[in-house]
């Protein structure tokens, strides 16, 4: 099993305002709490030990809030961005932090109860540089939309036209990569799913992994509602 992830947790959350101008996203209560304590709850259950935080807006008050971590969970560590680095840059500035080995990351606004001990073994039978999670939504007509060949993913389609769309699967913004993944992602701002992703389909090291449960992104008022009605934890 996996031993290590990493949250995008940095984000201002514009969307969702008023509601982010005093709180992070990610600390936005669900079910009586944050939001990105149910993404640490769920590493911790499928057995992660170590956890770094990528965080920039508000960070003082995660960083408060989470700690070291607690006795009996995952040791958190942070990476604090001085400015955006977006999805691809803030996991590149964390790469000595992850250290060797092949690591979960997820978005730290969304809510899901991804079985990763079944997406870890996708990816090593695979031998992937990159699993991406996708799940399946009926209209795909906003999102990109993932092109594939059994579990290889050659290609996201973006925003495609009804009717045009390669498959109804989106990326759940939850994946497991290896260290060397982290080569495709320029220093500085970057998007990884703009960057490393098209770079590892080319060479055909990107894979999939199908998500069937639970998936609630929460950045704007409908989504947010959504998840809070929705969202049943799964630990």
């Amino acid at each position: 099993m996996i031993h290590k992830a990493f949250i995008l947790a940095g984000g201002k959350g514009e969307r969702l305002r008023p509601l982010t101008d005093e709180t992070p996203k990610p600390m936005l209560e669900v079910s009586g709490k944050p939001i990105l304590q149910h993404a640490i709850d769920w590493l911790e259950y499928h057995g992660v030990q170590e956890i770094v935080l990528g965080v920039g807006y508000q960070h003082e008050k995660i960083m408060h809030y989470f700690g070291n971590g607690r006795p009996s969970g995952a040791r958190i560590t942070y990476s604090v961005e001085g400015k955006p680095l977006g999805t691809g840059g803030a996991v590149k500035a964390a790469q000595e932090m992850l250290g060797k080995e092949p690591f979960i990351m997820l978005n730290g606004d969304n809510l899901m109860d991804v079985d990763y001990r079944k997406m870890a073994a996708v990816h090593e039978k695979n031998k992937a540089l990159a699993t991406i999670a996708l799940v399946e939504v009926k209209d795909v007509t906003g999102y990109g939309v993932a092109r594939l060949q059994g579990e290889k993913i050659t290609e996201f389609v973006e925003k495609p036209a009804p009717g045009l769309e390669p498959s109804k699967r989106i990326n759940a913004g939850c994946y497991v990569l290896e260290p060397k993944a982290l080569d495709f992602i320029p220093d500085g701002f970057s998007l990884i799913e703009k960057t490393a992703f098209p770079a590892l389909a080319k060479k055909g090291r990107l894979y999939a992994f199908s998500h069937v449960g639970q998936w609630f992104p929460t950045d704007d008022p409908p989504k947010w509602e959504a998840a809070k009605k929705a969202w049943k934890p799964p630990v």
